[in-house]
């Protein structure tokens, strides 16, 4: 079986001006891009990883090269992990966006919420993940994992390992933080520990 760690992202300018990110090309701040570096030098000891998977977004990859520079490997950009498209609630301040009547601020309704313009739901990302998950499924057996995803991606891909939903965590990771699993099928049940290496500094916020 594959053990797969997940990390969430260092902290990004969007988190620290605490504004919605979603899709939007935000870069990490200072103090993420020396989060990553420090949690990529701690994790190196623990773990031969063999294979770095991505969201393409600038904060993610941002946050996974130093995990590529220690660890000599490519880091590979998949759209199956990237961030919820909120809709125009992107680039939002948290305190405006909960002025609006469209938005849902209960982050355990969201399963079939589409943000007003265009946006995603807990639903749709779900198929996303599971996809990207059954390739992990045929093609990766007996290796480790890194996969850099976002906050609410992963608390979507958490709810399809331990095989709960439309139920999924109520707790988001935090920057930096990684969950771990033994990954053998979609479908089962699978325990997921949490892991932090970083500064402890990092934020815990309902979305990016």
């Amino acid at each position: 079986m594959s053990r797969l760690y997940f990390i969430r992202h260092a902290q990004s300018e969007a988190n620290r001006q605490k504004i919605m990110g979603s899709r939007l090309p935000v870069s990490l701040s200072e103090e993420g891009k020396a989060d990553a570096v420090l949690i990529a030098s701690r994790l190196k000891p623990m773990v031969e990883i063999q294979r770095i998977i991505s969201s393409p977004l600038p904060r993610t990859l941002q946050t996974a090269r130093p995990f590529s520079a220690a660890y000599g490997l490519p880091v590979e950009p998949d759209e199956r992990i990237i961030e919820q498209d909120v809709g125009i609630f992107s680039g939002m301040s948290y305190d405006l966006l909960k002025t609006f009547p469209s938005y849902e601020p209960d982050t355990m309704a969201r399963w079939d919420w589409l943000p007003q313009g265009g946006g995603e739901s807990y639903r749709m990302i779900a198929e996303r993940v599971s996809l990207f998950l059954k390739d992990l499924e045929k093609e990766d057996m007996d290796r480790n994992i890194l996969v850099v995803s976002h906050s609410i991606t992963l608390r979507i891909m958490r709810a399809v390992l331990e095989n709960t939903l439309p139920t999924y965590p109520r707790r988001f990771p935090k920057n930096g933080e990684i969950w771990l699993t033994e990954f053998t099928s979609l479908g089962k049940v699978h325990e997921v520990e949490s892991l932090f290496l970083g500064t402890g500094n990092a934020m815990r916020r309902d979305a990016e």
